[in-house]
């Protein structure tokens, strides 16, 4: 049984008993990993709002939408993510990182739009940004459909297209801080004609090696397109260690998640998430049937 059916199994097995939390996977890591810290998070403006050189989240309107912005938001979802982001650690500076290319950058895709990508990628730079001593930098690379300023509710602003277009000096131009201390932000930018040979460019390849080995303690997640009918998002999975997946509970096929996994560099970790479980009438979003492992086990 692939590493597929057996995440797909394992989610309709836990549906079934009602089970809340992120079912156990076996992944060839180290586990020496700090837990999240308890440390306060700034508090949040009342009202979303950015200048030239921060980007300030909206933390009350963040905790609302199932967010996690700080220590006191949903238990559940920060249980579930907490679960989800200690693989991907693991692999990022543990044992496995020696065998994986920029074991740090991850890339969070699906196999179709509106299956929840953006929400997990988001989710998941939250939570490492709640570590001690971790830091998360979340790229919008979905420049075909970019949603990240729209999900955190702040003004688009230059960001990763202006740098593939050399339109910016340098990468620091387009990585902006946040409120939050361990978090900080590249937009996707302005629309272009050649989104998708400008993210196959030599650029966007020299802009992973650089964030990779300039920093490499800190995580780099890229929100980037959906696989199945994007071309650039297989090329994208040759630029990162690990890739999680997204997969929507009772609508994604299975066969299209293997079409779209079989697209991704078989060299990376990779990772499926069941999004959009329903488990009462106050809880819209759930995680569970969470697998990962190298794409050929």
């Amino acid at each position: 049984m692939s590493t597929i059916e057996k995440a797909l199994a394992k989610q309709k097995l836990a549906q079934h008993e009602k089970v809340d939390n992120c079912s156990e996977y076996e992944v060839k890591a180290d586990s020496n990993i700090q837990e999240i810290s308890s440390a306060s998070v700034p508090a949040a403006a009342k009202k979303a709002s950015s200048n030239k050189d921060k980007i300030i989240l909206n933390g009350d309107r963040l905790n609302e939408r199932g967010f996690i912005y700080s220590p006191d938001s949903a238990h559940h979802i920060q249980e579930e993510f907490r679960h989800i982001k200690r693989k991907l650690l693991n692999n990022a500076f543990g044992l496995a990182s020696k065998t994986l290319h920029n074991s740090n950058l991850i890339m969070v895709t699906s196999s179709h739009p509106n299956e929840g990508k953006t929400y997990v990628a988001i989710n998941l730079a939250l939570s490492i940004a709640l570590e001690q001593n971790k830091t998360v930098l979340l790229v919008d690379a979905d420049v075909l459909r970019p949603s990240l300023h729209r999900e955190l509710e702040f003004e688009s602003k230059k960001g990763l297209l202006e740098y593939l277009l050399s339109e910016v000096s340098s990468l620091s131009d387009i990585i902006y801080s946040t409120n939050i201390d361990n978090l900080k932000l590249v937009p996707a930018g302005k629309p272009h004609h050649l989104t998708n040979e400008l993210l196959a460019s030599e650029r966007m390849e020299s802009l992973a090696k650089e964030l990779a080995e300039r920093y490499p303690d800190r995580i780099v997640i890229f929100d980037c397109p959906p696989i199945i009918g994007v071309t650039e998002t297989p090329v994208l999975s040759d630029l990162v260690g690990q890739a999680l997946v997204v997969v929507e509970e009772s609508k994604t096929k299975t066969d299209d998640v293997k079409t779209a996994v079989s697209q991704l560099n078989s060299d990376i970790a990779l990772g499926l998430v069941m999004n959009k479980t329903i488990r009462s009438k106050k809880d819209v979003y759930g995680y569970y049937g969470y697998g990962y492992g190298r794409k050929n086990q």
